[in-house]
């Protein structure tokens, strides 16, 4: 197969829509909707590692797309009723299926590579200094699998020449995919619903929800020996020309899927590990922040200078000394351990996570006085039940005349009756002489490190005993 006839193939054919499809289809995802997958330390442009998962995770719907495409694409021979004629050339089978394969897989790994270029221009555009070289095994894993998905797809459609059988393919791989998908994202590390090797023969991983998780060695390893078997069947099948020789074919799929069952990790929590270079501190004095969040250490450092010293004036002795940020795996909804020592900070939280200048000083005071049990992000949300108590520490905290609230105050009818009861507290702390209003301020931050209730308004109020 020369470059002439390869682009003759790519010019006639319908392989390069594949490819377009892969492309238009996935930044018809991301780009026109502002959704949580833009915000956030796991956002898809925030990070290498995480903008390789998120274009990874389109593998759910595309893998099966790509299988039932190519197995149309394998049909076109049967269609035309030009098998036997093809089959009486002086041209090999190999080099016939060679052209439509290299043309369709050609045009899907453009496709899928556009994707990754156009998150990674944004992610290399972006604030985030940390570029490791992590990424890259997930992404080229995912575009060998759209390429041997494809490839097996035109050659189950060669040796089962019926209209029925892209359809079919779709609708098996899709389902396999579903249920293979590791999906339960609730733990601290994902696991699966099913025995986890053969979930892990499923391409598409799940939404990145933690940034410093990336997937194991043996996982690139074990999915690479089994779509390259996977490959190397569809190849066959295309070439084979008699029964047996279509037999024979499925050998190295088999042979993949046993290399890779033995390379797969058994257990669930054995498929992610942590990025130990992404989560190494840096520190700057009393503030450390992680290699990936290293370009907010300089303006974390300043604003942390006079967060710490409001949170010494007001607490005292048992204001906290540092400022670390949270590196700490946990489930979805789950409780984080909190220190008086240190100062706690996660940069996917909504207060945090767009914050600079005086906007940060103030997050920061009021994560000091009140900490949060409870992550407040677009995927977990529990922190927001505190905001309206941290607003009335801060206020208090920088002498402001009226209850600046830290965030909107929103609409909903459970949001509406909170900032009344915030309001109604604010007069009641600043109606109370000098003495008790530090006690309050004290008490409520002692009640927030005890994770003994989210809603610290009654504290400040004086409805709850100290």
């Amino acid at each position: 197969m020369n470059a002439r006839v390869l682009r003759t193939e790519l010019k006639r054919s319908a392989a390069p829509w594949a490819g377009v499809v892969v492309l238009g289809g996935s930044l018809a995802v991301f780009l026109p909707f502002d959704a949580f997958w833009w915000h956030g330390t796991a956002g898809w442009t925030a990070q290498w590692t995480t903008m390789a998962f998120w274009t990874r995770s389109l593998l759910t719907f595309w893998w099966p797309f790509v299988i039932g495409v190519g197995a149309v694409y394998g049909l076109r021979e049967p269609r035309s009723r030009m098998t036997e004629l093809l089959t009486t050339t002086p041209l090999p089978a190999w080099r016939r299926a060679a052209l439509p394969a290299g043309a369709i897989g050609l045009a899907l790994a453009v496709g899928f590579g556009l994707l990754v270029l156009v998150g990674g221009v944004q992610v290399a555009s972006g604030p985030t200094t940390y570029t490791p070289l992590g990424w890259l095994p997930i992404s080229l894993v995912a575009a060998l699998a759209l390429v041997a998905g494809a490839v097996f797809g035109m050659g189950v459609a060669r040796a089962l020449p019926s209209v029925l059988t892209p359809p079919a393919l779709v609708v098996i791989v899709f389902v396999g995919t579903g249920l293979f998908l590791r999906m339960n994202n609730e733990g601290a590390v994902p696991t699966g619903r099913v025995a986890n090797r053969f979930a892990l023969l499923s391409p598409a991983t799940p939404e990145p929800r933690q940034m410093l998780l990336t997937l194991a060695g043996s996982v690139h390893l074990g999915q690479t020996l089994w779509l390259l078997g996977l490959l190397a069947t569809g190849v066959a099948l295309l070439a084979a020309a008699t029964r047996r020789a279509r037999l024979l074919a499925v050998t190295p799929a088999l042979a993949g899927l046993a290399l890779a069952l033995l390379v797969l990790p058994s257990a669930a929590r054995d498929v992610y590990v942590v990025d130990k270079a992404a989560a190494a501190l840096v520190c700057d004095g009393p503030v450390c922040v992680t290699q990936a969040s290293r370009s907010h250490l300089a303006e974390l450092t300043q604003r942390s200078k006079d967060a710490l010293r409001v949170l010494h004036e007001v607490l005292g002795d048992r204001a906290p000394t540092s400022v670390r940020e949270d590196t700490a795996l946990h489930e979805l909804a789950e409780a984080r351990e909190l220190s008086a020592d240190v100062l706690l900070v996660d940069f996917s939280e909504r207060l945090l996570a767009d914050a600079t200048g005086e906007q940060l000083t103030r997050a920061l005071i009021a994560k000091g006085l009140a900490p949060s049990c409870y992550p407040d992000n677009d995927k977990e949300g529990g922190g927001h039940v505190a905001i309206p108590a941290q607003s009335i520490a801060v206020s208090w905290a920088l002498h402001d005349p009226q209850l600046q609230p830290l965030a909107p105050k929103g609409t909903t009818a459970y949001e509406v009756e909170t900032w009344a009861a915030a309001d109604t507290a604010w007069q009641k702390l600043t109606a109370l002489p000098p003495a008790e209003q530090r006690s309050r301020i004290v008490a409520l931050h002692a009640a927030s490190l005890s994770c003994a209730r989210q809603d610290q308004i009654p504290v400040l109020a004086g409805e709850v005993s100290r």
